[in-house]
């Protein structure tokens, strides 16, 4: 896992380091520290002794070195370019008009600060040296200026690559390129999003077994290796689909991974993916997360009470928040979705704890412990019409005695209690509430 500190990047543009920014008087500070640390290990022996391999063991009280930063130590949040445009569409101003709504829609306050480009940047070849370049016509100023577009507005960039010879988009009629997966150039790949400034990979397999006879384990090891020696932190994202169970290999190779098919914008979709995670809570937590796949809020006929499910139980399954449609173009409803704070708090709990289903069938009880001890519990409806579903303090794993309600939904409070708790809820949708001692 690639754990090297954020601070860099964190906050925007990354292009300064290496800068001489030191003042005299920190200069002065420096060479007094330096004096210090030289005297101490003169002193070696007043507190000091050393074991018999030549090693010292201090007698003093020794301060711990602080841990370094988690790489994605809360779920990824932002835009991806995949369901809104596809291949067929993808430039660099569908790129620049999604980094501009964030900011001015207030999804990047909220947290929603990646911003990836999918398949189809790449031009249809390497160059002659063996680099991926864009492709001129679709990407006219280079990547380089988008990656400073994006960061410049103090958001992430993200990019797409595929560790066969071959992309997804390759298997099109439309798409004919040759060669531009990563296989057999690795480190080259790696070394470029380094270059570049990238915070995000999407490494998608498109068939490496297929057409290169590549093993999944192995293979993605092989680019978190080429990350990792890099030194810039880039959160590793990796799909295969949920076909090998990356989830039993994957929280040592990337920060997440996809656990399922493509979603697709219909209800069935988005209700199948929520019951294949019920068994998947134990193996999620900061650095490493089970992805359900892309939100498809704002595209296909979803309505609003399965917008906010889809949502709602993305937050409850500690899952990437990857926007992929037209930011100017959400309805009221589902911007009110995608900005409730209190659902994406859910989401982005340090705690990191997936969602178990307690209750499955028609309706169902989901619950979360969180990092300040409240409890987070989704009542969902998959049912086609209204259905009253209720629980219990004692259900849900709380410890008994009356606790306050908070609707996190639709951001009301409710009766506290230390029983039973019953909501209404909307046919193909969830009431999420957040419980509070």
């Amino acid at each position: 896992m690639h754990v090297k500190d954020q601070s860099a990047v964190e906050d925007g543009h990354a292009g300064v380091r290496g800068r001489n920014t030191r003042t005299p008087t920190l200069r002065l500070l420096l060479t007094l520290a330096l004096s210090g640390l030289i005297l101490g290990l003169a002193s070696c022996g007043k507190g000091d002794h050393a074991d018999a391999d030549g090693s010292s063991t201090s007698t003093s009280t020794s301060r711990p070195r602080p841990a370094e930063p988690i790489v994605a130590a809360t779920p990824p949040m932002g835009w991806n370019s995949w369901n809104q445009v596809r291949c067929h569409d993808l430039d660099e101003a569908v790129v620049k008009q999604a980094a501009d709504a964030l900011v001015r829609r207030g999804l990047k306050d909220l947290g929603y600060r990646y911003v990836v480009v999918d398949d189809c940047w790449q031009a249809p070849s390497r160059d002659s040296a063996g680099a991926l370049v864009a492709d001129p016509i679709r990407f006219p100023s280079g990547l380089e200026s988008l990656v400073d577009y994006v960061h410049d507005k103090g958001l992430k960039f993200g990019l797409y690559l595929a560790p066969g010879s071959e992309t997804c988009a390759m298997h099109w009629d439309d798409y004919a390129a040759s060669g531009i997966g990563s296989y057999r150039h690795e480190r080259q790949d790696a070394e470029m999003l380094d270059e570049l400034g990238v915070d995000y990979l999407k490494y998608d397999w498109c068939r490496a077994d297929e057409t290169d006879g590549l093993e999944h384990q192995k293979t993605f090891g092989l680019m978190r290796d080429e990350l990792a020696r890099l030194d810039r932190p880039i959160v590793y994202s990796i799909s295969e689909y949920g076909d090998t169970k990356p989830w039993t290999w994957a929280p040592k190779v990337a920060n997440l991974w996809r656990t399922t098919s493509d979603i697709i914008p219909f209800w069935p979709s988005v209700a199948s993916i929520i019951d294949q995670q019920a068994e998947l809570h134990s193996f999620s937590g900061p650095g490493r997360w089970n992805d359900p796949d892309m939100l498809q809020v704002g595209n296909g006929p979803l309505t609003p009470d399965e917008t906010r499910a889809h949502i709602g139980m993305w937050a409850m399954l500690a899952a990437p928040l990857m926007i992929g449609t037209d930011l100017d173009k959400l309805t009221p409803d589902v911007i009110d979705a995608l900005s409730n704070p209190e659902i994406i708090a859910i989401d982005q709990d340090p705690a990191g704890r997936q969602a178990s289903r307690l209750r499955s069938g028609e309706t169902e009880v989901w619950a979360r412990s969180l990092a300040d001890g409240d409890m987070a519990v989704a009542l969902l409806n998959k049912g086609d019409g209204p259905a009253e579903i209720s629980t219990t303090i004692t259900e849900v794993g709380a410890q008994p005695g009356s606790w306050s309600i908070r609707n996190a939904s639709t951001r009301k409070d409710l009766p506290a209690t230390d029983g039973p708790i019953s909501e209404t809820v909307a046919p193909h949708g969830v009431t999420v509430l957040r419980l509070s001692s």
